[in-house]
């Protein structure tokens, strides 16, 4: 079940951290929304390249499968401090960054870096790769702190801080009795599946996985989970942290085009003439696609082969442009959504209110909207 407008407020639980430091270090870090868009750039604010977040409706094969490949799964749920008995590994630090959350509200980027840090893949930009090198050796604790010390960190998380001119974030901090929600990591590394919760005393060792196969292993834990919780609770939330599908297709695009316009050559060579776009479809439609044959001396195949590659090449070629393009339109509809969500908006609610008044509006229309309400509840 979809959680769009939550944000992620938490707080640490009950250890050895005094009550002192806690709201030293919650001071300064805002609550954020757990949204898709809100993430990917926030990764890309913290300079990271070529990774993305999509948001899981299912947890179905084909589901991840539409957006592989996947670094990770960012699991969120409403937080109740209940007891869990499951032991947590010690001997790991070579091989795994994880860190103590030490940071009030900060519990969706924890969960971002728990994945970002742990997948040598993914270019970390200069600063997070720096970051990671020197907090290497540190202690879960040390790094939780070095993490709430980050300046990149902490300004990427607070450029999405809400504008809330009356209630500073300071005395926002989540109370034991608030509904809080929690974020947590899911990934592979060295051959293993772990689950990374700042709030636990380490990883947790959920059994041998590859990279092949771990999406198969950690569905039914994820499964579980929601089912555990979902006769009193079904506000849930499961974001892929994926590589951005945008270079991907590009890539796929360029490598498309580079034989559909040696084919093109060859067709022209040949024939000196191409077929229509009608006449590609028809073709497409009627012909299995046939294997690519890539730059080669001397291209044995006939011209009516020739023809049935270059149909499909030019409807390969016109899908990924139409993916591209829905691809950009989404990116561009998360810029404008983050926009909003940074607007603030209360001068120009203030404005209209001091106009309405002006005009003897604005008591009539509070009385018509008192009177809808208690006619709803009646």
């Amino acid at each position: 079940s979809r959680v769009k407008s939550i944000t992620s407020r938490c707080f640490f639980g009950k250890d050895s951290r005094s009550k002192g430091t806690s709201s030293l270090l919650s001071m300064s870090w805002c609550t954020i929304e757990s949204d898709p868009g809100v993430f990917s750039e926030l990764i890309t604010e913290m300079g990271v390249k070529g990774v993305q977040v999509h948001e899981l409706y299912s947890l179905d094969k084909e589901s991840m499968e539409a957006v592989e490949p996947i670094h990770g799964l960012i699991f969120l749920f409403r937080w109740r401090g209940e007891k869990d008995d499951r032991s947590t590994i010690t001997d790991y630090n070579e091989y795994l960054f994880f860190a103590s959350q030490m940071i009030t509200n900060a519990c969706a980027t924890q969960a971002i870096l728990s994945i970002l840090l742990n997948r040598p893949t993914i270019d970390l930009g200069e600063e997070l790769t720096a970051f990671k090198a020197f907090t290497k050796d540190f202690t879960p604790d040390l790094k939780g702190l070095s993490i709430s010390n980050s300046e990149l960190l902490r300004k990427a998380h607070n450029s999405f801080a809400r504008p809330e001119p009356f209630i500073s974030e300071e005395r926002r901090a989540a109370k034991e009795d608030d509904e809080v929600y929690h974020f947590i990591s899911y990934l592979p590394v060295n051959g293993k599946l772990y689950e990374l919760d700042g709030l636990k005393a380490g990883p947790i060792c959920l059994g041998e996985a590859t990279e092949e196969n771990w999406l198969e292993v950690v569905r039914p834990v994820i499964q579980q989970r929601i089912e555990q919780y979902s006769s009193r609770e079904i506000r849930f939330n499961l974001m892929a942290v994926t590589a951005d599908r945008r270079e991907r297709l590009l890539q796929e695009q360029a490598v498309i085009e580079k034989e559909r316009n040696m084919t093109v050559g060859k067709v022209q060579a040949r024939s000196g003439k191409l077929p229509t776009q009608a006449e590609l479809e028809r073709l497409a439609a009627t012909h299995p696609e046939p294997p690519p044959i890539g730059e080669v001396a001397v291209d044995e195949r006939s011209i009516d082969l020739l023809l049935i590659a270059l149909a499909h090449l030019t409807a390969r070629a016109a899908k990924i442009q139409s993916q591209i393009a829905m691809e950009q339109q989404r990116a561009s509809m998360w810029r404008l959504e983050n926009i909003r969500r940074r607007h603030n908006y209360v001068p120009f609610l203030v404005n209209l209110l001091r106009v309405l008044a002006e005009r003897g509006e604005l008591m009539p229309l509070l009385e018509q909207a008192k009177k809808k309400q208690r006619a709803s509840r009646a």
